[in-house]
């Protein structure tokens, strides 16, 4: 694949096979992060990516779109097919160009919102002050009750009545459990006011029908294509037919231009993919996992944030172990494991440094780790806590991370890369 790079850009194919000995000697566990198929690098390199189209299939504004037209369609009724959606669009570039499509679509300047907190496991495109649009709509946020660290219902519901948003967000990006997405549609319809799930996290795991789906609950649902869902970096939006018009002016030209029709045609094949045994079987895998890493973490004495997860996330309270999530990921990521540092609910230090990490089992399982193996990687994660700044320990730890990973190649024909 990369024959005709090596030959013309020998500095930048140089990058290419350093990024891939990087990742195969090395354990991923970012909780957003997945393995694509070949296929996946093959298609978002296709020649569709000389094509540009705006509009839709039957209504583009270039000539030429016969073919990808039929390619969209296509998509479009494996997404449907795949989820059990009345409507879908698969134009958007990723996750949160997703969400920014649906405010595009709609809300006005100064429409209320209720979303989760950022802090307790929601997402930056979700109202953050980081984010441009907290400037543009009037976001409120529910939370976690401190008890339990799972999200607290009654509050949401008190806030959606007397707020009386017009758009209700659930989903986030470091929530592990799963979230009860019919008591969320019974207050939003009470209160008049829209659902919106951000399922991006969990879209592999819904596809694979190992999951609540939020299909049936919500208005609209947006998504990443990684992540779970193991696919090209872009995005996808689900919604009720009462909302697809609305929907499709919002992401063009409400908010975007020209489809990556080339990432499109690794969507269609993703989406087949994931309606597959083998898909599932991986998905299965990444919830045995996860529960697996979370069990052997809580023997070693770190305490697991709600006590459990319900996904591929497990959220780790450093507090016990006397290191911050700065201090975990770097060590960690020194000994070849790669995970990243999070604010926990109710953290007390900065999201700069954060009490917390976020971990994640997909990648890991993708490439056929299983329960023995996270038994073996919570052991280094432990040492590496316990030993920040020991050369000798780390450098153990390395060996060890080199003699486990090197049994389970991210791709087993080199010839991909050569």
């Amino acid at each position: 694949m990369l024959h005709y790079t090596k030959q013309s850009d020998p500095a930048l194919y140089d990058l290419l096979q350093k990024e891939y000995q990087r990742a195969s000697n090395n354990i991923e566990m970012i909780a957003s992060e997945s393995t694509v198929p070949y296929e996946v690098m093959e298609l978002t390199g296709s020649v569709f990516t000389n094509k540009t189209l705006e509009g839709y299939p039957g209504n583009r504004f270039q000539a030429g779109s016969e073919v990808a037209d039929e390619l969209e369609r296509l998509a479009n009724e494996r997404a449907k097919a795949l989820y059990g959606a009345d409507h879908v669009n698969l134009q958007p570039y990723s996750g949160i160009t997703s969400n920014y499509s649906v405010y595009a679509s709609l809300l006005q300047p100064g429409d209320k919102v209720l979303a989760m907190r950022l802090d307790h496991g929601g997402h930056l495109s979700h109202g953050s002050v980081a984010n441009f649009l907290s400037k543009v709509y009037d976001y409120r946020h529910y939370g976690v009750n401190q008890d339990t660290e799972q999200i607290d219902y009654e509050q949401l519901e008190e806030m959606a009545r007397s707020f009386r948003p017009k758009l209700i967000i659930a989903g986030g990006s470091s929530y592990p459990r799963v979230i009860d997405f019919a008591r969320i549609a019974k207050v939003a319809k009470e209160v008049d006011a829209v659902f919106m799930v951000d399922m991006a996290h969990i879209a592999g795991l819904v596809a694979a029908k190992l999951h609540p789906s939020p299909i049936p609950h919500a208005d609209v649902v947006t998504s990443s294509t990684t992540k779970t869902f193991a696919g090209p970096r872009a995005g996808m939006i689900f919604c009720k037919e009462a909302f697809a018009k609305k929907i499709d002016q919002g992401v063009f030209p409400g908010a975007l231009g020209s489809i990556h029709i080339h990432t499109m045609a690794a969507k269609a094949w993703s989406l087949q993919y994931a309606s597959t045994d083998a898909y599932r079987a991986i998905m299965q895998k990444v919830l045995d996992n996860a529960k697996a890493l979370a069990a052997a973490l809580e023997k070693k004495g770190f305490r697991i944030v709600s006590g459990g997860t319900d996904n591929h996330i497990v959220m780790v309270d450093l507090r016990e172990k006397n290191i911050s999530g700065k201090q975990f990921q770097n060590a960690l990521d020194s000994v070849g494991i790669t995970v990243n540092k999070n604010q926990i609910p109710f953290d007390p230090a900065s999201p700069f440094v954060t009490s917390g990490a976020r971990i994640g089992t997909t990648c890991v399982s993708q490439r056929g780790l299983g329960p023995a193996e996270m038994d073996i990687i919570a052991g280094i994660m432990n040492d590496v806590a316990e030993n920040p700044e020991d050369t000798a320990v780390l450098e153990a730890c390395r060996k060890k991370v080199l003699l486990l990973i090197e049994q389970f190649p991210l791709y087993t024909d080199r010839a991909f890369f050569e």
